[in-house]
């Protein structure tokens, strides 16, 4: 079977996914671009995603993160959907700080500004 196509809102090139891979898998070349991703495993709901069109099947997650009715409606996690046919999917989460901070989509803390609990005590 020939491997399917993700498309992602905002990313001119598709990209590849087998059935046995995960979203979030096929999209390392630019998950923490534009995906973010923690645990991998369904557990911090770092990677959220909303389907906007095609079938895939999904794993456990943290109902925390994605309840029933929110996977009714598309909204998953990347980690833990397997594509059924092409996707077309959107970015719904958000990066923690200190990874947009690591692939500069934020600025640098600026170390003038950040006391430690010594210097706000004098």
């Amino acid at each position: 079977m020939a491997p399917l196509l993700i498309r992602v809102l905002n990313v001119d090139q598709p990209f590849r996914c087998g059935t046995d891979e995960t979203v979030l898998r096929a999209l390392a070349p630019i998950h923490h671009d534009r995906i973010g991703s923690g645990c991998h495993g369904g557990g911090c709901g770092v990677c959220r995603i909303r389907v906007l069109q095609g079938d895939y099947v999904v794993g456990c997650m943290s109902r925390a993160h994605v309840s029933i009715e929110e996977e009714a409606s598309g909204l998953t996690l990347a980690c833990r959907t397997w594509p059924r046919s092409d996707l077309a999917v959107e970015p719904v989460g958000k990066l923690p700080a200190r990874l947009m901070r690591r692939f500069r989509l934020l600025p640098p803390i600026d170390d003038d500004r950040v006391q430690s609990p010594d210097d706000r005590e004098k």
